[in-house]
């Protein structure tokens, strides 16, 4: 796949999708939206991959945020129609596979809100994380309330949304923004290696697990328990569930395809 802004690679059962605008921080325009939508659809129907990572290039920001300069002249109609429109963070959240986020520098706005969007984080310690929208009389409008209340809570959520402020790599990863934090320039080799490991398992498996403690963030207990349940029943009944059952019995290494 040929992109402006984005660069996609392949490393066996892994895609690693690369932000690649250094010179700008990596700051979200309508051209990354798009393109990082386009590899997420692609990546999402390829049977060869299993998990993919998502990282910034350059040696200062994952992503510093929203391309200002892009939606200062938008009406508010106009910019209701591009919020009516698909949006990059909803692509990432229901990519249907497991996808980690390699986090260095800057992690801030609405690149925060694309960190918030994938399943595990991984920084170092050089990241900085924060929603600044307040700054500028806006409040964060993709995930910088909702999802970032749900991962950290409803307090730590309302701390960083009203104080605009930074907060350091290890206070993320002490309330639970990260879920690993690790030496300055380790975070992409440590997503890498974590992402072997999960590719491994049944494709199968790697989604309906994912689907399940998604839904967790959005229904009450008892129907969350009860969609965990059918979703085991489907695992239970597939190829790979069966493989793997009888893998473990015969005491060899299961053959996970997928079915």
């Amino acid at each position: 796949m040929d992109f402006e802004t984005i660069l996609v690679t392949h490393s066996g059962p892994v895609a690693r999708i690369t932000l690649n605008r250094p010179e700008k921080l990596n700051a979200l325009n309508s051209t990354v939206r798009a393109e990082v939508m386009s590899a997420v659809d692609a990546l999402a129907v390829d049977d060869e991959v299993r998990v993919a990572i998502l990282h910034g290039a350059g040696e200062k920001a994952f992503v510093a945020g929203a391309d200002v300069g892009e939606f200062v002249a938008r009406s508010p109609g106009e910019q209701r129609a591009v919020y009516d429109r698909r949006r990059v963070y909803d692509a990432i959240a229901a990519f249907p596979k497991p996808i980690l986020c390699a986090i260095h520098g800057y992690c801030l706005g609405g690149g925060n809100e694309l960190a918030l969007a994938c399943d595990i984080r991984i920084a170092d310690r050089t990241a900085r994380f924060g929603q600044a929208e307040i700054r500028l009389g806006l409040i964060p409008g993709a995930g910088g309330t909702q999802r970032l209340a749900r991962l950290v809570g409803p307090g730590q959520a309302m701390r960083i949304a009203l104080s605009g402020e930074m907060i350091d790599a290890e206070e993320a990863h002490r309330i639970g923004l990260v879920e690993v934090l690790v030496d300055e320039g380790e975070q992409l080799a440590k997503a890498e290696e974590m992402a072997e490991r999960i590719a491994r398992w049944s494709p199968v498996a790697l989604r309906l697990a994912k689907r399940a403690v998604r839904a967790a963030a959005e229904t009450p207990l008892s129907a969350g328990l009860e969609l965990e349940r059918e979703l085991f029943l489907a695992a239970f009944g597939s190829d790979d569930g069966r493989e793997g059952v009888s893998a473990f019995i015969e005491k060899r290494k299961p053959d996970f395809r997928g079915r």
